[in-house]
Order: structure tokens, then C-alpha cells, then sequence
């Protein structure tokens, strides 16, 4: 079966001056992740103590299309008139899949949020890991494997196949 999503972790972890009609908000922020063109979101909780300074440092985890190419992050303060988005941020894929960097790397990244009218809006901190796809360990005996040999000693946790792995240093080819 095909997959058409990967799981996302996202740790929402703090945003720095919000401001809302040009001043600073006093409490009441929270932070939603929403998946590209997408009606799937993910919300924390309403930090009601830190003001134009909010810290959730919560982890959110969203199914992310594999044709996505962004995800956004908003901002929005409870006020007496409802919840009004403060900023938001789209934050491209390709800051954190591909290139150089092993698969479930975890990667800190700050943006600039921006208001309805466009204009700059505070800064939202956030963490970002691709959750690598466990995979399935093969049973094997030592009667079918072609590489390793039988461990006599069980007093750390039972026997086993111990593996060696070949590995090229130089022109020779070692087994470690």
C-alpha cells in the first residue's frame, strides 16, 4: 500500500513581541499548525501568563501530504470579541527534508509572522522532526544467515546473532 502522508513533529515552542492594533497582547495565546490546503490542524494550549512573550513548548504531530510544500503555523489571542489571529507563517518543506541532513533530523527554526494586512507581526520559535518510518526487524536464525555467528553468552539478555559489517578503509576491506 502506498503511502500519501508522512507524520510530522512539530514543538510550537515560544513567540516573541505580538502585538495586536499596534500593542503588545497581554495573555491569552495560542498556536495552531495547519497541513497545506488542508482542513487538518493542530492547536495548544492558551498560554495565559506570558503576555506578547508566549511559551507553549508543545509537541504537535500532523499528517503532512507528500505533495505538500509548505505548512502554516497562526498565532491567535482569545479577546473579548473572539479569537483573532495575531501572525502567521508559512513554513516551507524544503527547510527541512532533503539536502545534507539524515532523515528525522531535528531542526530549530524561527520566523517572522505576518498579520492580515502583510505587515510584520513578532516571531514564532518552532522545532521540526520528519518521524522516520519504524522498520520491521527480520526474525532470523543462524541456519539462514549468511553473515554472523551464534552469541554463546546470555547473561546480557539471551542469545542472538551477532553481525559484522563490512566496511571499506582505504583499498581493504575490513570486518567489524
Amino acid at each position: 500500500m502506498a503511502t500519501t502522508s508522512r507524520k510530522l513533529e512539530i514543538r510550537v515552542i515560544s513567540a516573541e513581541n505580538l502585538q495586536l492594533d499596534r500593542k503588545p497582547i497581554k495573555k491569552n495565546a495560542s498556536a495552531t499548525v495547519r497541513a497545506e490546503k488542508d482542513s487538518q490542524f493542530r492547536t495548544t494550549y492558551i498560554d495565559t501568563e506570558g503576555g506578547a512573550y508566549p511559551k507553549w513548548n508543545e509537541k504537535l504531530v500532523l499528517d503532512l501530504p507528500l505533495h505538500a510544500r509548505s505548512f502554516t503555523v497562526e498565532i491567535q489571542c482569545k479577546t473579548s470579541y473572539g479569537v483573532r489571529t495575531i501572525g502567521t507563517a508559512k513554513i516551507p518543506v524544503s527547510d527541512f527534508v532533503g539536502g545534507f541532513v539524515p532523515e528525522g533530523y531535528l531542526h530549530f527554526l524561527s520566523y517572522r509572522l505576518r498579520d492580515n494586512r502583510g505587515e510584520r507581526n513578532g516571531i514564532v520559535n518552532i522545532s521540526v522532526r520528519m518521524q522516520v518510518p519504524e522498520l520491521k526487524a527480520c526474525a532470523t536464525t543462524s541456519s539462514h544467515s549468511s553473515m554472523g555467528f551464534q552469541v554463546a553468552d546470555s547473561s546480557f539478555g539471551g542469545g542472538g546473532v551477532a553481525t559484522g559489517v563490512p566496511v571499506w578503509y582505504g583499498a581493504y576491506q575490513k570486518n567489524y
